[in-house]
């Protein structure tokens, strides 16, 4: 590939020297080596800390530098290095490493080139490579994007790889033995007389071996923790409820807070009262902010209820001030002021439809905001003494939150720490920093005291950045074999730009979220345009659990779907005909096998499915309905996903049927309204997740025909809000075009 693919994809180890019993392994991409994070005010006597891996006295920790938020993602990352250690797997432990540039992330901003996933050309491979370059310098450490396990897929193997070497190496000039003639396993260096070294008893001496460049990976025959399912090593803390979360950190001396931030989102608080909060129980002290207050008290209820009784008079929103308003802007960026980008141009779309052949189908879909209603509300506790900051967080963004803390609390970056706990959900969420913005404003109003803000779920569903409201229009010509051709329009807010001006950066270029999950997908209709159009911002925006392929998924694949009836095709085969991808074919070939598509089935009864490729894995989906007494019933759901190398099935399968399930509950009811420039959400009760009586038994089957690994976090959302108004419809004859379902049918 050339000589740059070659140098980005070299690997380069250091060692550092041990301190204790500990020693360093690192590995990084280049020739100039990233500081080692973990070396950094060691209390005397511990080991030394690394980036990916420590070996101390206790045997070894595996340091993830991504984030724990429900997806399994410890688990497989520590089997990355475990594998090439022959640890045994219940003697590793992991922990999330601090905030530091070292723990880059690439893969998130290689999938933001510019190409298809299925371009695999000398251009779009090479770009793709290039992309370590700015990420480097970035030193983005970042938890999202389904980037964690094919950013980490060759730099964790290589870490441990790299150990291995250095302890065969230490152990050889120990016992006066080839190197050739010993092995690892059970986390010891074992001779063929039966001797038996243990990894911490060879720590010290490894730190003086020269490491390799590229140290040997294990082959995948050999492999024995890879491509198993494997315990999760969270689990166990989990179900003991000895798990850590932001919400459980208890520092010496911690007081409790809560905020009321402005209803009218981004707006400033022009005035407050708070006498009658100050004299309630366990109060303590009320914090002004920019565009709100908080109340600092003994415990999290006594801070509730007197951040609930300050009365506060807001300034105005400056967006528009309903749903209905707002809905009516999107719709009116159709046009080329508004033109953001047209990644999707092939054959000639006008000229098709001026032929005036075949049948013209025209329809317009919509989608509304949605939150991300993570189970675990907004949290940070945040401790300001001495020059220095600590900082507990479940948060997607270390390297963010520390930039930004340092910031407000006007201290150098290298006086901040940032501990990342494990997370009820992120979806995305916990990319933004506000929750810990806020906090260390309170820690700097009260010097020398911990202090933890928690949100109530209502002010956590109101100040939201949310899922953008976003429409599409869909235009196409068709005859009997298919379309002829495809055009599809989109007007949605830019979720990049609204995130990058949050941290000071202005969005180069178009914003490909927009047309995310359309422009990308590997149908070959001869004339296929897709057009995206930003609208101006109203209320902010982030990413959502799959970013733009979620909207654009029920956009793209009901369109496919009403092709397909208007030609009297069946919906799938027709997709096979349109694809020619393999391992895309092979997903939908799997679930029609998996779901007897085609087959008999009881009366009231019907399927419906969707294919999306997103993040580089191609995902078919099948849900089966049954009406009964004028009632929708989701009856069974299949899915398929290929990505690549399935490295833990049992993981690959939970995440799978988690983002269908994330996916259905927007579809089915999810909607974030405004009315009087406010949210109008508040809780669970009027916005609601799936409940387990509604939701159907769901089968997943994991295909390995990729070209190389992709992460699954996000994948199984896309296909599930169009697979299920397209089950809908095969049910009931009736095309819902616009989200929630549950606005235009009953559900049982």
């Amino acid at each position: 590939m050339g000589r740059l693919a070659s140098i980005a994809r070299r690997t380069f180890l250091v060692g550092s020297a041990a301190v204790g019993a500990g020693v360093v392994f690192g590995y990084w991409k280049y020739r100039q080596p990233l500081p080692n994070p973990l070396l950094e005010d060691l209390p005397e006597g511990q080991a030394s800390l690394t980036p990916y891996v420590r070996i101390d006295d206790k045997g070894v920790t595996i340091i993830a530098p991504r984030a724990e938020m429900g997806q399994g993602v410890h688990t497989t990352l520590a089997a990355l290095v475990a594998e090439e250690l022959s640890l045994p797997w219940d003697a590793v432990r992991v922990e999330h490493g601090p905030a530091s540039s070292t723990y880059y992330n690439a893969a998130v901003l290689e999938e933001g080139a510019p190409f298809a996933p299925t371009d695999e050309g000398w251009v779009a491979e090479h770009v793709r490579e290039f992309m370590q370059v700015p990420a480097r310098f970035l030193g983005m450490q970042i938890t999202g994007g389904s980037s964690s396990i094919v950013d980490a897929y060759e730099k964790m193997r290589v870490a441990g790889a790299a150990a291995r070497y250095a302890l065969l190496e230490a152990a050889a000039a120990r016992l006066g033995a080839p190197v050739a003639s010993l092995r690892v396993a059970d986390g010891a260096v074992h001779a063929p007389d039966g001797k038996r070294l243990r990894y911490p008893e060879l720590a010290s001496d490894a730190t003086r071996v020269s490491l390799p460049a590229e140290p040997e990976l294990k082959p995948r025959s050999d492999w024995q923790l890879l491509g198993k399912s494997l315990p999760r090593v969270d689990m166990h803390a989990k179900c003991t409820g000895r798990a850590r979360f932001g919400i459980d950190v208890r520092p010496k001396g911690v007081l409790f807070a809560s905020l009321r931030m402005n209803p009218h989102l981004g707006a400033a608080m022009k005035s407050f009262d708070a006498s009658e909060a100050e004299r309630m129980p366990g109060v303590r002290k009320v914090v002004p902010l920019a565009g709100g207050v908080v109340v600092v008290a003994t415990n999290t209820w006594y801070a509730f209820r007197a951040a609930a009784a300050i009365r506060i008079e807001w300034a105005p929103a400056a967006y528009l001030a309903s749903s209905e308003d707002m809905m009516a802007k999107v719709v009116s960026s159709f046009d080329e002021a508004h033109r953001d980008s047209r990644k999707r141009n092939d054959g000639d779309v006008d000229a098709a439809f001026s032929k005036g052949d075949g049948r013209v189908i025209e329809a317009q879909y919509e989608v509304p905001y949605l939150a991300h209603a993570t189970m675990e509300p907004m949290n940070a506790t945040a401790w300001l003494r001495d020059g220095r900051l600590d900082v507990w967080a479940g948060n997607q963004a270390p390297t963010q939150a520390r930039a930004d803390a340092a910031r407000i609390a006007d201290i150098d970056q290298s006086r901040v720490r940032i501990h990342t706990t494990m997370m009820g959900g992120g979806f995305g969420r916990r990319a933004e920093m506000d929750f810990v913005k806020y906090a260390v404003h309170v820690a700097k109003a009260m010097p020398g005291t911990p202090v933890q803000l928690t949100w109530s779920r209502e002010e956590d569903t109101a100040h939201d950045f949310y899922r953008p409201m976003a429409v599409a229009r869909l235009r196409a010509t068709v005859g009997e074999g298919g379309p002829a051709a495809l055009d599809l329009s989109v007007a949605c807010q830019s979720v990049m730009s609204s995130q990058m001006g949050r941290i000071g950066m202005a969005m180069p270029g178009p914003d490909l979220t927009i047309v995310q999950g359309a422009w990308d997908q590997p149908y070959r209709i001869p004339n296929y345009r897709v057009t995206g159009y930003r609208v101006p911002e109203m209320l902010p925006v982030s990413s959502w659990r799959s970013v733009g392929n979620s909207q654009n998924g029920f956009f793209h694949e009901c369109s496919i779907d009403e092709i397909a009836h208007a030609t009297g095709r069946d919906p799938l085969k027709m997709r096979l005909d349109l694809i020619d991808h393999v391992p895309s074919r092979k997903v939908i070939e799997a679930v029609a096998e998996m779901s007897d598509w085609g087959g008999e089935l009881p009366p009231g009864h019907a399927r419906g499915m969707a294919f999306v490729l997103s993040f580089g894995v191609p995902t078919a989906e099948v849900i089966e309905v049954a009406v009964v007494d004028g009632r929708i019933r989701l009856v069974k759901a299949h899915a398929a996903a290929d990505v690549g190398v399935a490295l833990d099935p049992r993981n690959l399968e939970a995440q799978v049927q988690s983002g269908m399930v994330f996916g259905l509950t927007a579809a089915i009811q999810g909607a974030i309204t405004v009315k009087g420039g406010r949210v109008e959400q508040s809780n669970f009760h009027d916005y609601g997740l799936m409940r387990l009586a509604q939701c159907p038994p769901i089968a997943v089957r994991i295909l390995e025909n990729g070209s190389r690994i992709r992460g699954i976090g996000e994948p199984g959302t896309p296909p599930a809000a169009p697979a299920l108004a397209n089950a809908i419809f095969a049910a009931t004859g009736k095309r819902i075009r616009a989200l929630p379902l549950s606005r235009h049918v009953d559900f049982a």
